[in-house]
């Protein structure tokens, strides 16, 4: 099997491929060029949305030749795959906007060059289609029998698939078809939630190119409990700093569970396999892996200097080093303290809880912890605790702590 294909097995990133043998001996022959698509339909990628990234980097990484396909024009109609319900229509003014923000994310991961490494946007293409054309030269290849035997129709058929989403393997197929006649694309990666468009297009290309394409899945990761990857208090782990900070974004990494480790450390940063192997060796300190796994994928999305300073502001809420200053604050008013803070308001009041309801449940349940002037932690059991400057340290300061995991800094000012 090609050297490629293995390092995508290794770390995860193989889950179903149209033809794994046929596949790896193009690969075998030299360089393939291949794609990876994304749909703009908000002004920033969450972690999931980097999964087939991670993969891109692999593959060009091996030598072959990758494009970052924006869908421009196909979210004005929305995929169905992974859907209950029909996508929020947005403007194309609004698409826009996304497809460029979405474009500068991508870039700074993978690193566009112009010749290994690219963009393209179907917008350019199928924004202008004729209808009449594209249906006698596209979709007179297409068996709706056929369409309707893959998932993403199959569930949506239980809820409702309009017609406008029903076209979107088209497109999907014809993007396919048009970066083989452009660019001699011969691979399409995606998650396997994308499986019954990617095979679609390589249906289409053999049929009207007489040419085999090929199609590779990957894993839609979940957690070993089952949960959604990514997923938040706060919801979607996005790579946009204004929505996630770099802070959080280091914590959800340096608080995944231990049975987690070892897979997101393959998947999710470029440390050779063994060195991933070793990190989670019995015997081990779990945390000491996931601190690496935390500052790892940090530095990638945010840089070297956003990972240093989440891993001070971490070691300064979990133990006693680190930088304070590096940890989420939130600035209120000393005179606040000096008439004394409702412990439950006070928790509501810096968003460490949505409601005044989980605040006073968090407290009663001995998860509501608050420093005292020597930076210790006690925990506050009492709905109707009131929290005084006592509290405060020398510098006007408390460390507030919901649970085991959230922490903020109050800056008290005059």
């Amino acid at each position: 099997m090609n050297s490629a294909i293995e390092t995508l097995k290794a770390r995860g990133f193989f889950q179903q491929c149209t033809d794994a043998d046929g596949l790896s001996k193009l690969m075998d022959e030299g360089p393939i060029t291949f794609y990876e698509g994304t749909d703009p339909t908000g002004g920033s990628l969450h972690i999931g949305h980097m999964v087939p990234y991670f993969a891109f980097r692999h593959l060009r990484g091996a030598g072959h030749k990758g494009i970052a396909l924006l869908g421009g024009g196909t979210a004005r109609i929305g995929d169905p795959s992974g859907r209950d319900e029909t996508r929020k229509m947005l403007d194309y003014e609004t698409l826009d906007r996304n497809v460029d923000s979405i474009t500068a994310q991508i870039g700074r991961f993978v690193g566009f060059d112009g010749s290994s490494a690219f963009t393209a946007n179907n917008k350019d293409w199928l924004a202008n289609l004729n209808y009449i054309d594209f249906l006698r030269d596209i979709g007179r290849h297409f068996s709706v029998n056929r369409m309707l035997s893959f998932e993403a129709y199959k569930t949506r058929m239980e809820t409702g698939l309009s017609f406008v989403e029903f076209n979107y393997q088209l497109l999907q197929s014809f993007d396919f078809l048009e970066l083989y006649r452009r660019h001699g694309c011969r691979l399409q990666i995606g998650g396997d939630d994308q499986w019954g468009n990617i095979v679609a297009g390589t249906d289409l290309i053999r049929r009207v190119e007489g040419v085999e394409a090929f199609g590779l899945t990957f894993p839609l990761v979940t957690t070993s409990d089952g949960k959604k990857m990514g997923k938040t208090l706060k919801g979607a782990l996005f790579l946009d700093s204004a929505i996630t900070t770099p802070y959080d974004f280091f914590q959800y990494w340096r608080n995944v569970t231990d049975a987690d480790i070892l897979r997101f450390l393959l998947m999710f940063t470029f440390l050779p396999v063994d060195e991933c192997k070793s990190l989670c060796l019995s015997g081990k300190n779990p945390n000491e892996a996931k601190e690496r796994l935390a500052w790892e994928v940090t530095c990638l999305i945010h840089g070297k200097e956003e990972a240093d300073k989440a891993l001070a502001g971490a070691k300064a809420a979990f133990t006693s080093g680190g930088d304070k200053s590096a940890m989420p604050n939130k600035e209120m008013s000393r005179s606040l303290f000096g008439r004394g803070y409702n412990i439950v308001d006070l928790f509501c009041d810096t968003g460490l809880v949505p409601s005044k309801s989980e605040g006073r449940r968090l407290v009663q349940q001995g998860g509501a912890f608050v420093s005292g002037k020597d930076g210790e932690l006690s925990a506050i059991t009492d709905p109707a605790a009131l929290i005084g400057e006592d509290s405060l340290n020398t510098d006007g300061e408390l460390i507030l702590r919901a649970g085991k995991k959230r922490y903020l800094l109050v800056v008290t000012n005059a």
